[in-house]
Order: C-alpha cells, then structure tokens, then sequence
C-alpha cells in the first residue's frame, strides 16, 4: 500500500516538473511528442498552415483566349490539355513580367496525383469548387493586340473582353454569386482595360492598385502577386564573402521618365549623380540589357527600387532573385504575400521625402553594418524560391502561394454572399451619421 502510494507521488512530481519545464520553455513537448517532423532550413521563415489544397474549376476556353496568343499563327482552338501546354516563349522580352495567368492556367492544367504540395487542384465538377478560375489572358491580350491603344488592332482586345463576360454571364455558377468566387488575373495595369468595372466582384490577381479606385480593387478582396522576374536566378550564390565581393553599393537600371509616382526616377537620377559606388543608369530593356542587368545585380550590395508607372515594377523581384538587397522608394506600394513574409527582413525602405533628401540614402546605405546586410543576403536566399514561377508547380512557389492567397480571400466572399442574402438595406452602416 505504502509502495504504490509512493510510486503514484513520484509519478506525480514528474508530471509537475515537465509541465513547468514546457510552461517556461525549457522543453519542446514537440520532441517527445513528433520526433519525425522536419526542422525548417536556416533562415527560413515559418509559412501559415495550408490545409487540403484549394478545389478551383477551370471554364473551358478555346485557345485565343489564352495560349492561342502565344503562336499566332496556329489555328487550333480546342482547349489546351496537360499534354498540348505549350512552353513559355523565351524571345517573349518583357511580356514575361505579366504571365501569372499562364503559370495559373498550367498548375491547374498539371495532372499530379495531388501529393506534390500544391495549394490549388482543379475539379472538374463544379459543384464540388471552392472557387472558379478565368483563362483569359488579358495582360497578354493587351501586350498582343493594339500595345500602344491607339492601334486599330486593340480592337480585338476589345472583343475578347466581350466574348469572355458573355459567357461568364452565361454561367449560373457565375450568377449566383455575382462572380465573387471567380479568380481573374489581371497584372497588367491595362488589363481588361475596356470593361473591367463588369468584374469588380472578383477576386482579381493584381501587381499593385495603383491605377484603380478603392471600389474596383482592393487588399480585403483582392490578391497582390509579384511580377515574374526577368533576369535569371542566382542559383550558386554561394560566396564564402558576399558583402566583400559585391563592389557597386547600390545598383539601378531602367527607364527614368515615367508616370505617376515614378516621376521620382528622374529625380533621383539627379541626386545619385556623382558617386563612385553608385551605379544609375536610364536604358529599356533589350535582351542585351536585361543579361547586363543581371550581372550588375550580382555585383551590388543593394538594388534600387523606385516607383515606377505604378508603384511597383519587376524590378524589385530581379533583386530578389539576384539575392540583392531590395532599396524600396514607394510611398503607396503593396507587396504579395506579406500575411506570410516579412519584407523588413531582406529589404530597406524610403519615403519620397528621404529618398530625394540630397545624400540621405547613401549615406544610410554607407553606414549600413556589414553583419546586418549579410543576415539579409541570406534571408533573400531562404526565400527567393516563393518569387519563382515554374510548371509543373514546385512546392511553395509563387503559384502555389498566390493560391494559398486566394484561399486566404475566400471566407470574406462568404460573409459577403450571406450578408447580401438577409440585408434589405445593404449599405445600412454608411448612412449612419
């Protein structure tokens, strides 16, 4: 009796000192209890729990609404399958910065067993869709059809629009919910240019909203993506001194006269003029360019990313990709996935008023601690694989992630349909004084 009474009061002790060690953190109960799960790579940064991966139903398009203006040519029009996905074009120039919808379209057309860590599959039974995707490419439509809008052939842009919203309009699954659940992409800044306000709904895969107004785009609707980057990744960063062997301080290369807010390039042309470890150079983005862009990147501490048309440009993800630590000068920029990312970690930034503040920026860059930018050139290389585009889709990618983000959107389109279904007066709240 006195034995068992003794072993259940050492028992009880032990299960007080391990519930005090777990309370004051000095055990991991996740060691005793998942000893087989992975530890995360160093610098990596912890990603949101994703869950069963989203049900997205494709529409069937015929193929000039999507790929058929990759090969102009070509008189097809049967929808594309897995096995007629047509590779991306490499001669496509900057055309590549606005092709989310092309890396959207070929992760739902990959027929994977589901099992590769995609956060999106498609269904083909739309009663069993968490959400609908659009295959017009309408960035690339614009880029194809009429670029410079005054050309007679924009009018073809025009009737793509058309066509493609008759036969959303068409669909009771488009219907019943006014489109809220249907994923259009739209990076361009000219995309869907002609009737975009008929798709105002929709969860739009945008690069910014620096052309739209609050009610046509949006963040508590909308999805922000990065560009595709142009140059190529720096795959073998691997230098035992990276701050050592990079030799320009910071790097900027493009066109200076633009729109908008990026009337601070020739601004800031003008203010970085004169420095030895500076290079700021006004040039458009040839084959040429872009190659010697791409080198120059790997050679500088800190790349530059002014405003450009819209407050953000390619740019910013060329730097990433070139694990060269991003200079952001935006006052109004948004940035993809940032529910997840942490940009303070790999990138600085600048207001308008400090950044034309003249010798302000060098001089913080100059004074920038070595041991500081190194842990930031590691953070760009623990993430850069999020800002990658590829098909078949790759784990955490940015297709996958711009998935996970309209996972992310989807709960609001719920509150949004239910709300509107018992509402008589659905904008009650602004009429209060």
């Amino acid at each position: 009796m006195y034995g068992k009474a003794a072993l259940a009061l050492v028992f009880a002790i032990l299960i007080l000192l391990v519930t005090y060690s777990i309370f004051i953190g000095t055990v991991d109960i996740r060691s005793y209890f998942l000893p087989l799960l992975p530890s995360p790579p160093p610098g990596a940064q912890p990603l949101c729990a994703t869950g069963p991966p989203l049900k997205v139903y494709m529409y069937d398009l015929p193929r000039r609404f999507n790929v058929g203006m990759l090969n102009r040519k070509s008189t097809e029009q049967a929808p594309v399958t897995a096995r007629t996905w047509p590779t991306w074009p490499r001669n496509s120039g900057l055309k590549r910065q606005h092709s989310v919808e092309y890396w959207m379209m070929g992760s739902l057309l990959f027929d994977g067993d589901g099992g590769d860590g995609r956060a999106a599959v498609r269904v083909f039974d739309p009663e069993l869709a968490d959400a609908f995707f659009v295959p017009f490419f309408s960035s690339l439509s614009f880029n194809t059809h009429g670029h410079h809008m005054t050309d007679p052939a924009t009018e073809i842009d025009h009737q793509l629009q058309i066509d493609v919203l008759k036969i959303l309009g068409e669909s009771k699954y488009w219907q019943r919910f006014g489109g809220r659940d249907h994923v259009i992409p739209l990076t361009h800044p000219n995309a869907f240019r002609f009737l975009r306000p008929q798709i105002n709904a929709s969860i739009q895969i945008v690069v910014d909203f620096g052309r739209y107004p609050h009610v046509m785009s949006n963040l508590s609707k909308d999805v922000v993506s990065p560009y595709v980057h142009v140059v190529n990744s720096f795959t073998d960063d691997n230098h035992s001194n990276p701050y050592e062997s990079r030799t320009t301080l910071l790097f900027f290369q493009g066109r200076t006269f633009r729109k908008d807010e990026g009337i601070v390039r020739v601004k800031l042309a003008k203010i970085l003029a004169g420095y030895d470890d500076v290079h700021y150079e006004r040039s458009v983005a040839t084959g040429d360019n872009i190659k010697a862009s791409s080198q120059r990147m790997r050679s500088s501490k800190f790349c530059l990313h002014p405003a450009g048309d819209t407050p953000s440009s390619c740019r910013l993800f060329d730097a990433v990709v070139s694990h060269c630590v991003p200079v952001i000068v935006s006052d109004e920029i948004e940035l993809p996935f940032e529910d997840e990312i942490d940009y303070t970690k790999f990138s600085l930034f600048f207001s308008f008023k400090e950044a034309l503040e003249p010798g302000y920026m060098v001089d913080q860059l100059r004074k920038f601690p070595k041991d500081r930018w190194i842990e930031m050139w590691r953070q760009l290389n623990a993430i850069s694989h999020h800002f990658e585009f590829h098909y078949p889709p790759e784990k955490e990618d940015a297709v996958n992630m711009l998935w996970r983000q309209v996972k992310h959107k989807l709960p609001a389109v719920k509150l949004a349909v239910h709300r509107n279904r018992r509402l008589k007066i659905p904008d009650w709240w602004r009429r209060r004084k």
